[in-house]
């Protein structure tokens, strides 16, 4: 099986975030957003591998 993916609904859902916080600051914060497609048709996803990564460097240690 390929590499999954999880689209930008998906990926709000999982960092319980809006989906509007996930265009605008996910990527600024280094998470990498793949594009399929163009123009208006263009769908945006992160890989999950990627995801669970990015929220595992942002573990607060105690």
């Amino acid at each position: 099986m390929g590499t999954q993916f999880m689209d930008v609904k998906q990926t709000a859902e999982y960092l319980n975030m809006s989906v509007p916080w996930v265009y605008r600051e996910a990527p600024q914060l280094g998470l990498v957003p793949y594009k399929f497609g163009r123009g208006r048709n263009a769908k945006i996803q992160f890989k999950v591998s990627d995801v669970q990564a990015w929220v595992k460097q942002r573990t607060v240690s105690g």
